[in-house]
């Protein structure tokens, strides 16, 4: 069997992405946590204050680094399996991944030394700024790496010369028409990873009763959060589909799994898509909501995949179902969210142990929608790169075989897989140990680190330090 490298780089490149973007969606909201916190402890010297960033920042130093370590493959790719898209739009992603690294990667990385290895060291106002200027820079990133592949999928302010995209108009560029509308989107589901995953931890500690005032407090900030970022999150989602129906009205006909061109669409709640035949097999919806929603009339005409040959059509399955489930998903956080507050008019929040175990169990919901929306965003591009201007054909390495893409893959899925083991161990021993004795409060001052990984101080150090301490005996 010939091994196509079209695909495999796809696929390769997909794993690549799915596997790094449920980092820094969480990195981004949980910064500002932290900053948050910071805030509070400078404002009030509550020490329950410092106590939970304390804690929360060993996460994040952790999480931070597996995002680096998986994300910095991404741009090699471009050169070793998109050698021809990226000279094709290197006059403006070349630029745009630039300032990423000068306004942000270097800000963030400045700081988060301060952050992470500041405290007793600088003022309090300088480790708060520290943490102010860290959320600061995760937003600044997402905001290049946001403008790069919004102009992807709605290209604006250029001009084709000889196969090579030529900018006429860097503000048209960056600020493309689908951008604000994707980068509001992101940073919205950036919060509400954030505010989960705390949520959930916190949940956990009060059902085993540790360290419970902080909990508490930790629990009601990121239930009040939630509680209006949610419906949030949904309006922001209502506008993004709008601007997606107006520039890339294929792929919005995909996620409704509507074929033909008409007015009185439904609103699918299942379907069986049928590529092959452009038809569903089967259909279950609500009459006319499609129609409602996306033209706010029931008469409203919504265009149909087949408005395409069936070449340029993205794979509708695979779109329709992600999308159900990046929706299906927003709707039971909200629902959640909601459900927190009836707890709390009822004083039952930090009590009622079935709640509780909700929220742990609702810790993954968020990555797993960020993951789903992915999908949907890059598959319903398909098949183009730039979309409407260049297919995922023409961008490859004109030398790369089948072989090289699969072996490479191959490598990316079993290094990706140990940094994911390990990761993940070493965060669930941080979070079983829970909210440590302060260094600080213990011997009286700051430990200096042995390696980045020192931040988030476990047993598992206690215990080398121990068997080093025993060789040496």
């Amino acid at each position: 069997m010939e091994l196509d490298p079209l695909i495999l780089s796809r696929l390769q490149f997909a794993f690549v992405v799915c596997f790094h973007a449920i980092f820094p969606v969480f990195t981004i909201g949980l910064a500002s946590y932290i900053a948050v916190l910071h805030g509070f402890f400078y404002k009030t010297a509550n020490k329950v204050w410092d106590r939970l960033a304390l804690f929360w920042t060993k996460i994040f130093a952790v999480v931070f680094g597996m995002g680096v370590v998986s994300g910095i493959v991404m741009s090699f790719q471009f050169g070793t399996n998109w050698s021809n898209f990226s000279y094709a739009t290197s006059n403006f992603l070349g630029p745009v991944l630039s300032y990423e690294v000068v306004t942000a990667f270097f800000l963030e990385a400045a700081f988060l030394g301060v952050l992470l290895f500041g405290r007793g060291k600088v003022p309090q106002g300088v480790h708060l700024f520290a943490a102010i200027t860290v959320a600061t820079g995760t937003f600044i990133s997402s905001f290049w790496i946001l403008s790069a592949n919004s102009w992807m999928q709605t290209p604006a302010g250029y001009e084709l010369i000889d196969g090579r995209f030529h900018i006429t108009s860097w503000i048209e560029a960056i600020f493309n028409p689908s951008f604000w509308y994707r980068f509001a989107h992101m940073g919205m589901a950036s919060f509400l990873t954030g505010g989960f995953v705390v949520a959930g931890v916190s949940a956990w500690y009060l059902l085993r009763n540790r360290d419970v005032e902080a909990n508490k407090k930790a629990l009601s900030m990121c239930l009040w959060l939630l509680l209006f970022l949610t419906p949030a999150q949904a309006l922001i989602g209502d506008f993004h589909g709008l601007n997606t129906l107006e520039h890339q009205p294929t792929k919005l006909a995909a996620m409704e799994g509507n074929w033909e061109t008409r007015s009185n669409v439904p609103l699918l709640l299942f379907a069986i898509p049928d590529q092959e035949n452009q038809t569903n097999r089967f259909e279950i919806g609500i009459p006319s909501m499609a129609s409602i929603i996306l033209k706010h009339s029931a008469d409203g005409v919504v265009p149909g995949i087949s408005e395409v040959a069936p070449e340029e059509q993205p794979p509708v399955a695979l779109v329709f179902w992600s999308f159900r489930v990046m929706v299906g998903l927003g709707f039971l956080m909200m629902g959640v969210a909601l459900l927190g507050l009836f707890m709390r008019r009822k004083g039952r929040i930090f009590q009622n142990r079935l709640y509780l175990r909700a929220l742990v169990g609702m810790i993954a919901s968020p990555f797993i929608a960020v993951l789903s929306g992915w999908i949907v965003t890059e598959a319903g591009r398909a098949p183009w790169l730039v979309y409407g201007m260049m297919k995922h054909a023409d961008g490859l390495t004109p030398s790369l075989t089948g072989g090289m893409a699969l072996f490479t893959l191959m490598g990316y899925i079993a290094v990706y897989g140990v940094v994911f083991f390990i990761g993940v161990f070493y965060l669930t021993r941080v979070v079983r140990n829970g909210m440590l004795k302060d260094p600080i409060e213990v011997h009286g001052e700051v430990e200096r680190p042995k390696r980045p990984l020192s931040a988030a101080h476990t047993p598992l150090d206690d215990d080398f330090s121990d068997h080093k301490a025993g060789a040496s005996a």
